[in-house]
């Protein structure tokens, strides 16, 4: 009880005494376990529980049968005739999209006759109208229509329905059958019989994957063994599900580097506890020395300190729980536009607050407040009662050990750069993520000795440019040297994290842009209309390429064809290209420097492939090297000749000739257009005639300039998540910054009274605390600048590097980085305004009677 009342008095009740700067602390830690809540639920919304839109409906099966361009039609009839009793499910597996709503949705191919009744009965039984049982029997009779169709309960649809469906690049009535529950896993999705599927696709004569339920015995893997023999040599058998495994292993570096971001909130956060600690110590440095003089033990000045840190703990994850989950609702939005544009088609999972996500929240709230406290707690703990009354001791140490911290510091840093030197662990940057920690801690250590320096050195300088409240600011500051150098530290490491990734962002955008200048040298582009993902590459009639292809004013055609495989269990993209095409029109960037044709020529008509630089890092090769490819029921090996970089995708590219491809895999239909303009022609006059060639295809035509702008807007979107956390680390800095400054304004009630007492004006008294915040921006600014430049190389040469195997060219975003520096400075300026009110508000006769 005794303890208790120790602890309400010494700590809880001055809290109480200043709301204003206790609630300031706890909203920058609760947003700071909000972001990380936020990131956490809505990594685990839509990439932590990715289940792939084309697992929907595909039951209990044990094995599925994949190859590249299609598994051929008559290893089905192979695999049924086989004396087990084995249940073969062929299926068609693609994207269709509601030509009203826009909306897409899988498009699922499937023998309806042997596994896909059910569906239809279940489907029927669950309309709207309540369909009578002759009624649902007649269902039967539509089983081979080519436009029936059966659909998902939330689609919105009823049996007898009217719907246009979008499918390549043809739009085709369709009509609704059946309904069928989507539930249990399953989502909103489009079925067809296998044979109407073939046809809306032109995907004749073979199917997208067969799946297998084997019986219990033996195990699965013999039965893989045991199929593999009957099966072609381009054909690969894996357990179900290899896919939705091979994204979420793709997905995990994007989800650890959105978390590793997540985390800056809460360092800051930690700096700001840190401070009020230490604030909290100095301004009862008194009552310290009273209760230790009256026999209170070291341990429980401990105690009392860690326990303020863990209500500001407790109350910081109450707050942050509803706040996180506010926020991932919006966070997953992004996550999963950043997932279907770079990575793979996939609908969100449900955000789910669960017990796990309270205890991360109190776990994080909590431990982060009390690591930050115990040194200064501990502090507090080991002085004598006659050192805990003696004023200046602290700032004194803190003087004294600068130079040692700086040393230290420099060590730090050392080891920092050694560690960027090294080579991924297991394919994650793990050591670039600890030099970046390295360095900000580095920058921690040397910042006592960096305010000391360019205060002392400055105190003159401003004071004669701003007047003698500028010189007391500047000598202020670095009197109270503990106070300032943690407050520039949390501030400059949110800075310098902005920083960094505004020069990450920037320097990729750049390259982007260079790189897509020489990417596309044609006129106009054509694609299936449509909405685009990294995984979906419909198909244009091949007999439009050949129309188009006689227009006066066209030059040239070049198509490209894309296939989605997977190679050394990981995701990767398939592309042939009309390399004769490319020969007249187009500079290509080779990593070995050799001229464009030179690299072309080996490529033509030959088993020789170029790879992009994403792949050669995911999968160890350079050029050379060969890979064995699956290509339909062949494998062939292909020579790599050269590596050329690619931006578009961070899965990996492997391009070849089209017509070695076609050897394989003989479907002419391309997945993109480009168009080339004969010299001379009027760009506007031949994109009208290409549009009334196109009339009866939904095709999207771009320009190259509006294609490129596109694909700018795509990266924007991409990055806006980034820009977002970064924003909230400002915040919850500034935030710290004003709660500090009116710890400072309570702190130094003696010495702002005794300046009104001998006539300093209540405007030079404002404008003192103005100039103490403009200061710690000004040192914020400038550290933070310095310490994200270094931190920028390593996100652009390591973590970048070793995470998605680009290569990245500097830039320096001068405009944004101004902006952002400008905006940060403003907001720390203001931040000052409330405590310099209160300063002024102080009575100075009632502050110095006090004392």
């Amino acid at each position: 009880m005794a303890l208790f009342l120790l602890f309400h008095r010494l700590i809880v009740r001055p809290l109480f005494r200043e709301p204003v700067r206790t609630t300031l602390t706890i909203l920058a830690i609760a947003l700071g376990v909000a972001v990380v809540l936020a990131i956490d639920l809505a990594g685990g919304a839509a990439t932590g529980s990715f289940h792939s839109s084309m697992e929907t409906l595909a039951g209990d099966n044990d094995l599925e049968i994949v190859a590249s361009g299609g598994v051929p039609e008559s290893v089905v009839g192979k695999l049924a005739l086989l004396p087990y009793a084995i249940r073969v499910s062929p299926r068609i597996e693609d994207y269709g999209i509601i030509a009203d709503t826009k909306k897409s949705l899988p498009l699922i191919g499937l023998d309806l006759v042997a596994d896909g009744s059910a569906y239809a009965q279940n489907g029927s039984q669950s309309t709207a109208d309540h369909q009578s049982q002759t009624e649902s029997e007649n269902l039967f009779e539509h089983l081979d229509d080519a436009d029936s169709i059966w659909v998902g309960s939330s689609a919105g649809y009823k049996a007898g329905d009217h719907v246009g469906l979008l499918i390549n690049d043809r739009v085709r009535s369709y009509t609704v059958r059946g309904v069928y529950a989507d539930s249990n896993g399953n989502e909103a999705a489009i079925v067809m019989d296998l044979a109407a599927a073939q046809q809306a696709l032109n995907r004749f004569g073979r199917v997208d994957r067969i799946l297998l339920k084997v019986p219990r015995t033996p195990s699965p893997e013999d039965w893989q063994q045991r199929l593999r023999a009957v099966l072609p040599a381009g054909v690969e058998i894996r357990p179900q599900g290899t896919g939705t495994i091979e994204n979420r292993r793709m997905l995990a570096a994007f989800r650890s580097n959105l978390r590793l971001l997540s985390y800056i909130s809460l360092i800051v956060g930690a700096f700001l506890i840190y401070n009020t600690i230490s604030v909290s110590v100095v301004r009862r440095r008194a009552e310290i020395g009273i209760v230790r003089a009256l026999g209170a033990s070291r341990g429980v000045i401990l105690l009392a300190f860690i326990g303020e840190a863990a209500c500001f703990g407790i109350a910081s994850a109450l707050i942050g729980l509803p706040l996180g989950r506010f926020m991932a609702t919006g966070a997953v939005r992004l996550m999963a536009a950043t997932v279907e544009s770079l990575y793979v088609s996939s609908r969100p999972g449900s955000i789910e607050l669960s017990t796990t996500s309270v205890f991360l929240a109190l776990a994080i709230g909590i431990g982060i407040a009390v690591a930050s406290a115990y040194s200064p707690a501990r502090e507090a703990s080991q002085v004598s009662p006659a050192e805990a009354m003696a004023r200046g001791r602290r700032e004194y140490d803190v003087r004294v050990h600068k130079s040692r911290d700086l040393w230290l510091a420099l060590a730090v840093a050392v080891v920092a750069v050694a560690a960027s030197r090294a080579p991924a662990l297991a394919g994650k940057p793990l050591l670039g993520y600890l030099a970046a920690i390295l360095l900000v801690v580095a920058s921690s250590l040397a910042m006592p000795a960096f305010v000391h320096s360019l205060m002392s050195f400055s105190a003159k300088l401003v004071g004669r440019l701003l007047g003698v409240e500028a010189m007391l600011a500047s000598r202020s500051l670095a009197a109270s040297l503990r106070r300032t150098s943690v407050l520039v530290g949390a501030l400059s490491t949110a800075i310098a994290m902005m920083t960094a990734v505004g020069i990450m962002v920037g320097s990729f955008r750049q390259t982007v842009m260079i790189w897509m200048g020489d990417q596309l040298p044609a006129d106009l582009y054509l694609r299936p209309a449509g909405s685009a993902a990294a995984d979906r590459h419909p198909t244009i009639s091949s007999g439009l390429a050949e129309e188009l292809a006689k227009l006066p004013g066209v030059a040239a055609i070049e198509r490209l064809r894309i296939y989605e495989i997977s190679y050394e269990g990981m995701p990767a993209s398939l592309g042939s290209a009309d390399l004769n095409v490319l020969r007249a029109h187009q500079d290509s960037d080779f990593f070995s420097g050799r001229p464009r044709e030179q690299v072309l020529a080996e490529l033509r008509d030959s088993n020789a492939v170029a790879v992009s630089e994403p792949f050669t890092y995911k999968h160890h090769v350079r050029a050379g090297d060969s890979l064995l490819l699956s290509l339909g029921e062949t494998q062939a090996s292909f020579r790599i000749v050269d590596v050329f970089y690619d931006y578009s995708s961070e899965r990996g590219s492997i391009l070849m000739d089209r017509n070695t491809m076609l050897k394989y895999l003989p479907d002419p239909a391309p997945s993109n257009l480009a168009i080339y303009v004969s010299q001379g022609a009027q760009l506007e006059k031949v994109r009208a005639e290409i549009e009334k060639v196109a009339a009866g295809h939904r095709v999207l035509m771009f320009s190259n300039r509006d294609l490129r702008g596109e694909a700018i807007r795509i990266f924007d979107r991409t990055f806006a998540i980034t820009y977002a956390l970064e924003a909230v680390a400002v915040f919850v800095a500034v935030m710290g910054i004003a709660g500090a400054l009116l710890a400072l304004v309570i702190d130094r009630r003696r010495e702002l009274g005794l300046l009104r007492f001998l006539g300093a004006a209540a405007g030079q008294v404002r404008k003192l605390i103005l100039l103490e915040a403009g200061l710690l921006g000004l040192l914020a600014n400038l550290a933070g600048l310095a310490l994200g430049f270094a931190l920028s190389l390593i996100l652009i040469y390591v973590i970048n590097k070793q995470s998605f195997g680009w290569t990245i060219r500097f830039h320096w975003p001068v405009e944004v980085l101004l902006g952002a520096l400008t905006v940060v400075y403003g907001a720390t300026v203001l931040a000052g305004i409330y405590p310099a009110e209160v300063a002024v508000r102080l009575n100075p006769l009632e502050v110095v009677h006090e004392e």
